[in-house]
């Protein structure tokens, strides 16, 4: 189950790139490339984590966690 769902849609004037390039202030361009970068990168970084933690965890995994579970308290035993 997703709680949002964000991409970035390819856009006719130039993408999200372009789009954000134009609200930083002027600095020399090979900077405002590395950090548009940067921030692309982490805004998918961040989106395919939030991605992850909102799957569900499958039945399987939980059987497996009762079954170390138990096992750990009957070597206790």
């Amino acid at each position: 189950m997703k709680t949002h769902d964000v991409r970035w849609p390819s856009r006719p004037d130039g993408g999200i790139i372009l789009a954000m390039s134009k609200k930083l202030p002027k600095t020399p361009l090979a900077l405002d490339e590395a950090r548009l970068r940067q921030q692309a990168i982490g805004a998918q970084l961040r989106q395919m984590f939030d991605d992850v933690v909102n799957e569900p965890v499958p039945p399987d995994f939980f059987a497996i966690l009762r079954q170390a579970d138990d096992d750990d308290d009957a070597d206790r035993h």
